[in-house]
């Protein structure tokens, strides 16, 4: 019997605000995780745990990362992506859920300093380099308003059904 292929689940909070610019997005810089440390990323994401939903996940990240508290009728489902590393490694096989929130209680600041350079609101339009490259695919789709419901990342050509 062979073994079923599986993937990594992880959940992203593009929190958004309305700036000068237009839409802005909470961005943190990310170090010492092992992952594209120097690059900017959404500033709420983590992995799915065990027994947890991925929006309980995305709640709890943004607790645990930004120190403030969502609702989960305030996530507002806006893609979820299948990516490769095609590095064979299943780890590197993932699934990502991506959630934008405009409200939120508290103020959101940086609760883990050993993982985060800073943290900064930027317009879509304005983004920061570098950008962790998935993120910033949904980011400039988000800018243009055409962001597909299903995307794929690194398999080597585009695939955004819905489009």
């Amino acid at each position: 019997m062979t073994s079923r292929f599986q993937v990594v689940p992880a959940a992203y909070v593009i929190c958004c605000r309305e700036g000068a610019a237009g839409t802005e997005v909470l961005l943190q810089l990310r170090r010492n995780t092992g992952y594209r440390d120097g690059h900017w990323a959404c500033a709420a994401a983590g992995h799915v745990e065990a027994g947890e939903s991925v929006t309980e996940a995305a709640v709890r990240e943004a607790q645990e990362e930004l120190g403030i508290t969502i609702s989960p009728t305030d996530l507002t489902p806006l893609t979820a992506m299948h990516r490769t590393h095609s590095n064979g490694r299943p780890v590197d096989e993932r699934v990502d859920f991506f959630f934008t929130c405009r409200t939120w209680q508290g103020d959101a600041r940086t609760m883990e300093p050993e993982k985060s350079e800073g943290l900064d609101w930027y317009p879509l339009t304005a983004l920061p380099d570098p950008v962790v490259p998935h993120e910033l695919a949904v980011l400039e789709l988000l800018r243009t308003g055409t962001v597909p419901p299903i995307l794929s990342h690194g398999f080597g050509r585009p695939e955004n059904p819905g489009k």
